[in-house]
């Protein structure tokens, strides 16, 4: 009976396990297959991955070893006085073989380049995906602000209006119509300003992502929250799955074989052959077995030391990149907190400056309020909007990229298993 339902709570416990990147999908960011397709055919990609071909094809060359059969040969022709000429030649084929150990030595440090070699493709695609982060949320930004800074020129044309009618009216001083025309022109420009950069943004992401299609309008900035795991817990994580601790573990441990490899070579590998030839013409044919061994001297004696001297500084390389991935997993979390937290107070600063504004426009029409009080409530509201946008953006950055560095968002399919 408990075996009927093992099936059933595996599939809870792995749907509850799941990162919530993969449950849903946030409604600011591009479809995750999307991104798969710009990251994986971009340039840096394409070559980290050529990189990782190569090094599996170091790896079979070391599993095959250097040691090629070859074959020599000399034909000669003899004169004897008085017995007259002989045709004379001579054939070696000989190989060299590896020494009991060195060749699982080979086939170890192939394998650890390979390792090392899928860490740092997979770490290029990480850094690619911030790159990707970067400058989709410079769009969106951008857009944003136009956005807010249309929506002021809106509303400052529908004042100017209102104030043009009331100086018609002689109900308002044209001085009244020359300060609501100069706040007008300034949020135009501000207007114009956000509109460039919102089309130079989209202009450099489509020309770094152009696999990457993108809508005709950027999508609203969504509000930041904590994720589904918790800021903690995805910290943890960037430590957990990181690329740079993996390719520098996978290098100190290949250079510590190629130590032991350099070690080994000190003794020379044997070459082991076939001698035929044949003198006089035929009459003295033979056939034999030929050896050779290098005799080892200072070179590979300091061949070892190198290659020991090479694998302790891989050891101490991994220590440091496991120091900085450290710092960078506390920073991330850090940044995602605190611009979580200047965010909301932001945010509520702009409800307030709305608030203000709105009450303000309310005793301008009674005539309780000048207009000169009225504009300056609006620029404020205007700048504690921006304010938000930029906090907004910025948390919503660090919040994504906490998710990139834990491998939770963007990352290859099956990564987050």
């Amino acid at each position: 009976m408990i075996r009927s339902f093992r099936p059933i709570l595996l599939g809870l416990l792995v749907g509850v396990a799941l990162p919530a990147a993969v449950k849903a999908q946030r409604a600011d960011l591009p479809p995750p297959e999307l991104v798969a397709t710009a990251l994986d055919n971009h340039p840096s990609v394409l070559a980290a991955t050529a990189r990782l071909a190569a090094a599996r094809a170091q790896a079979d060359m070391l599993r095959a070893g250097t040691h090629e059969v070859t074959v020599t040969g000399s034909y000669m022709r003899r004169t004897v006085d008085v017995e007259g000429g002989y045709n004379e030649f001579d054939t070696t084929v000989s190989k060299p073989f590896r020494l009991p150990g060195k060749a699982s030595l080979d086939r170890k440090a192939g394998a650890l380049g390979i390792d090392a070699a899928q860490n740092r493709m997979e770490d290029v695609r990480h850094q690619t995906s911030l790159m990707l982060a970067g400058l989709w949320y410079d769009w969106l930004t951008a857009e944003a602000l136009a956005r807010t800074n249309a929506e002021s020129v809106a509303g400052l044309e529908r004042a100017m209006a209102a104030v043009q009618r009331r100086v018609e009216l002689r109900d308002a001083s044209p001085l009244d119509a020359d300060q609501a025309a100069s706040a007008l022109a300034l949020v135009k420009g501000q207007l114009a300003d956000a509109q460039a950069l919102a089309a130079a943004a989209r202009v450099t992401l489509a020309a770094t992502f152009p696999d990457l299609p993108l809508p005709l309008t950027a999508p609203a900035l969504t509000e930041p929250q904590v994720s589904a795991q918790g800021f903690e817990a995805l910290r943890d994580l960037v430590i957990e799955r990181s690329h740079e601790i993996g390719a520098a573990r996978a290098e100190a441990d290949r250079q510590s074989v190629v130590a032991r490899r350099a070690k080994a070579d000190r003794v020379a590998d044997p070459s082991l052959g076939v001698r035929l030839f044949s003198e006089r013409g035929g009459m003295e044919k033979g056939a034999g077995i030929v050896a050779s061994i290098p005799i080892g001297g200072r070179y590979r004696a300091r061949a070892a030391d190198e290659a020991d001297a090479v694998a302790r500084s891989a050891a101490l390389e991994m220590s440091v990149v496991q120091r900085e991935v450290e710092a960078t997993a506390n920073a991330d979390l850090s940044n995602a907190k605190m611009r979580l937290a200047v965010w909301r107070e932001v945010a509520e600063a702009g409800k307030r400056a709305q608030a203000v504004t709105e009450r303000t426009a309310r005793g301008y029409t009674l005539g309780a309020i000048d207009l000169a009080d009225l504009l300056y409530a609006e620029r404020q509201a205007q700048d504690t909007r921006r304010a938000e946008i930029n906090a907004r953006s910025e948390a919503l950055r660090a919040i994504l990229k906490l998710e990139i560095d834990s491998h939770v968002t963007w990352a290859p399919l099956g990564e987050t298993d």
